[in-house]
């Protein structure tokens, strides 16, 4: 494993990875598409440890799974964020 990123695998074809983690969020590649999960939109990433962000899984849809954290986020709700509007309170 490379510092820095985490990759997933299928059949030796790259299916996601965690390509930067910055203090305002984290980015996300996915078949050739890059996107940004806002600590501001998710707060329940900001106390993550690097660690448990870099361990996630997809599913059939390509929709994002953090087993450690208990979240999952749908890629279109990345791709269009503007169709949910409903957002996390603590």
């Amino acid at each position: 494993m490379s510092f820095g990123t985490d990759t997933l695998v299928n059949n030796d074809i790259t299916v996601a990875e965690i390509t930067h983690i910055s203090p305002f969020g984290f980015w996300i590649l996915c078949d050739d598409t890059e996107y940004f999960v806002d600590f501001v939109e998710y707060p329940l990433f900001k106390s993550a440890t690097i660690q448990q962000i870099l361990d996630f899984t997809t599913d059939f849809f390509g929709d994002f799974h953090w087993p450690l954290l208990d979240i999952d986020i749908e890629r279109d709700s990345l791709m269009h964020p503007e169709n949910y509007p409903l957002q996390y309170r603590n």
